[in-house]
């Protein structure tokens, strides 16, 4: 019985440092956002706050319009996908810098990029964690991580027609092309991806609000042994 105690105290108290650790963005989600008026993903937004999931620059303002950054998206990643490095022991507390060699590890995203190198989502050791993301930079980065954690099944997808295609970066169309055939991503009314044109934070909280939508369509089959 005091082992189980034990165990859940110390679960507790890990669930609460790492919520600590992410002191840098507003956590106050009881009041919603007020500039998403005009924001077609205003519901799915609200939805994401509500879960704890995306936060805005103040209590009431998410700034939906706003350019995402390296940091804001990897930040996104770890909260929607439950990355953590709660298994993990260290020789030595680790910094953000052991990993990016141009993170500040007294900045608010310091925690978020030490889990995220620890969980290998393909982010480059010289990432610049203020450098605002591409719409093609963002989908890449966002299907690393969910074909590295979510064990979803492997589909065969038919390549869609992208009017643009020829402007998208080596290697990054393969991610695109998934990211569309699973409805994470959309172009636009021309058949558009604008592949090199920033990322918004609306446009990035709706991706993850597909990407999780999807994960839970088709969850991971059951392991283990018949008994």
């Amino acid at each position: 019985m005091k082992t189980k105690a034990l165990k859940k105290m110390t679960s507790t108290a890990a669930a609460v440092l790492l919520t600590l650790a992410f002191a840098g963005q507003s956590f106050a989600a009881a009041a919603m956002f007020q500039d998403l008026s005009g924001t077609p993903a205003k519901d799915k937004i609200a939805q994401l706050q509500q879960r704890g999931i995306i936060h805005g620059v103040s209590d009431t303002q998410f700034m939906p319009d706003a350019a995402v950054t390296a940091a804001q998206a990897i930040q996104m990643f770890v909260n929607a996908f439950n990355l953590n490095i709660n298994l993990l022991r260290f020789v030595k507390a680790p910094q953000a810098t052991d990993y990016f060699a141009n993170a500040n590890n007294d900045a608010w995203y310091a925690n978020a990029l030490i889990i995220a190198a620890n969980n290998d989502i393909g982010l480059s050791p010289d990432l610049d964690p203020a450098k605002n993301w591409t719409r093609e930079e963002f989908t890449h980065q966002l299907m690393l991580t969910i074909e590295k954690h979510s064990n979803l099944p492997l589909i065969k997808i038919m390549p869609v027609d992208i009017a643009d295609s020829a402007d998208f970066t080596n290697g990054y169309d393969g991610s695109i092309q998934r990211a569309l055939v699973l409805h994470i991503a959309s172009l636009d009314s021309d058949g558009k991806f604008h592949p090199a044109a920033g990322i918004t934070r609306a446009e990035a909280a709706e991706m993850i609000y597909n990407a999780l939508e999807y994960i839970a369509a088709h969850p991971a089959p059951a392991g283990g042994l018949q008994e």
